[in-house]
């Protein structure tokens, strides 16, 4: 393409879903065939992953938590979470995340995982769209929840977690004014894979707090 041209834009209200076609189906997860058509009109398959547990009236499929935990004498820490993956093979750093439940908002089940997983109780501070996660493999979609804990009060000095069977969770703090550090040093320590959407608000607090106005470095 020469420099005089430009980038032609993507028809996507061209594009619809044929039909979808089950493959395999677990517990958890099926496989669809997908049959859609191009924004050129081309008739195509895709191979699609989705969750067997969406809610009915939702769009989203579970929720993200940024919580923030404020105590006073300490920095502001990110409240993370460490658990093995078996997709993965290994275990992975991620924000506290969960499955909405039948009944509830996106809030509700925040609040909810947050306390699960980590013991902690907060308030909501913000909540974004539905999000996708890796749409070229999946349907599945999440709200990201921020949520802000008052580390002060008596319920959250000791926190006790309130796991599941089968749930090995370990709660990680990083403080968030060296998220991204931080990150960077468990990572030359463990064997260890980071969320995306975690490294990627590392990334973001380090623009905020040192190079707003620059685009981020990666290490070569």
């Amino acid at each position: 393409m020469s420099n005089s041209e430009e980038p032609k834009a993507i028809n996507c209200t061209a594009s619809h879903i044929v039909k979808e076609e089950l493959i395999a189906a677990g517990k958890w997860v099926k496989l669809e065939k997908t049959t859609y058509v191009d924004p050129a009109g081309n008739t195509r398959t895709w191979e699609t992953a989705k969750r067997t547990t969406r809610r009915a009236n939702t769009e989203a499929d579970g929720v993200g938590i940024i919580a923030l935990l404020k105590r006073t004498l300490h920095k502001d820490c990110v409240v993370m979470v460490k658990q093995f993956r078996p997709p993965m093979g290994c275990c992975t750093l991620e924000f506290p995340a969960g499955l909405i439940d039948e009944g509830e908002s996106a809030e509700v089940a925040a609040l909810r995982e947050l306390k699960e997983e980590t013991g902690y109780k907060g308030e909501v501070a913000g909540v974004t769209p539905v999000t996708c996660l890796d749409p070229g493999l999946s349907n599945c979609t999440t709200q990201i929840i921020m949520v802000n804990i008052n580390g002060d009060d008596m319920e959250n000095i000791n926190p006790t977690q309130q796991l599941g069977d089968g749930e090995f969770v370990e709660v990680i703090l990083l403080p968030l004014d060296e998220f991204q550090t931080k990150i960077d040093d468990l990572l030359k320590k463990e064997k260890i894979v980071v969320d995306a959407k975690v490294y990627i608000f590392a990334m973001g607090m380090v623009q905020a707090f040192f190079k707003p106005r620059e685009l981020p470095v990666l290490k070569q």
